[in-house]
């Protein structure tokens, strides 16, 4: 008896239930969320021809919002990840007084309302604001213009940086730069040559993540851009517009192909991150 007991295989309880249910609950649910919102959209735009499709795509307001929404989120993206590497190597590589509280400040473009933020930073950038003041006597602008619109979307998109190089340089093992400076190597080459190629993965991932934020961004934007078409006018500010103008096929047309734009520059970003990871293994 003892014996058959021993030969009986061990089953392993898990509080969750197993594969397929897993499988089935995960597919229902993007189904229902993801998929089937994405399928709607698709099938509303899809009820014009290829000619007023392109007849909305090609006014020059619309050109205009794309250009500014999405040179406006890669500069947002590219400066979070200078700086967001530059606050998560303080973070993890620094003890000092009050680095809870940075660490904390990190987090709070995620609590804060993005109405909120707006308005503070539209209050804080205006041409009598703390900020627009220091530079309104040069003549520029940074409140309802594109540099508001840039320091906006830097605002909401730095807590991705951060948060996805943090981990990985927390794990990063210290004896590699002590040997390479043991080897003779200064600063910048240890940096160059063994820290930023185990980050660059990370980094990418957190560009990526910024910029698909920024990307979607709307209530802290709307209240610094100053909403000028052709000017400061964001894509998700017109797609608003169209529907308050109940011209729903043409927010679908515009809302489709800022889909499609964002997702092909994602995954040609993936595709770069992968390249980089798998060159760093074989490095």
């Amino acid at each position: 008896m003892t014996a058959a007991i021993a030969r009986k295989p061990f089953r392993r309880w898990s509080v969750l239930p197993g594969f397929a249910p897993a499988l089935g609950f995960t597919l229902t649910y993007l189904s229902l969320i993801v998929i089937i919102p994405l399928i709607a959209l698709f099938l509303k735009a899809s009820q014009l021809d290829m000619a007023s499709i392109w007849r909305i795509l090609d006014n020059p307001r619309v050109f205009a919002a794309f250009r500014l929404t999405f040179v406006a989120s890669a500069v947002a993206a590219g400066i979070n990840a200078v700086f967001g590497l530059v606050i998560a190597w303080l973070l993890v590589r620094y003890r000092f007084w009050g680095r809870r509280i940075v660490d904390a400040l990190v987090d709070l473009p995620f609590a804060l309302p993005t109405a909120v933020a707006g308005v503070s930073l539209s209050a804080l950038m205006a041409r009598n604001g703390w900020v627009g003041a220091l530079f309104a006597p040069f003549g520029i602008d940074i409140a309802y213009a594109p540099p508001g619109i840039v320091i906006a979307l830097i605002f909401v998109g730095l807590p991705f940086v951060v948060r996805t190089v943090q981990p990985v340089l927390q794990d990063f093992e210290p004896e590699l730069e002590e040997a390479a400076a043991t080897l003779g190597a200064d600063r910048w080459v240890t940096f160059l040559r063994i820290t930023f190629p185990a980050l660059a993965p990370a980094m990418l991932t957190g560009f990526a993540l910024a910029f698909a934020r920024a990307i979607g961004e709307y209530g802290s934007v709307i209240f610094i851009a100053g909403n000028r078409p052709g000017l400061t006018e964001i894509v998700p500010l017109l797609i608003v517009i169209k529907l308050e103008e109940f011209d729903y096929r043409g927010a679908s047309v515009i809302a489709v192909a800022s889909l499609i734009i964002s997702f092909s520059l994602l995954i040609l970003i993936n595709l770069l991150q992968r390249r980089l990871g798998e060159h760093h293994e074989r490095g």
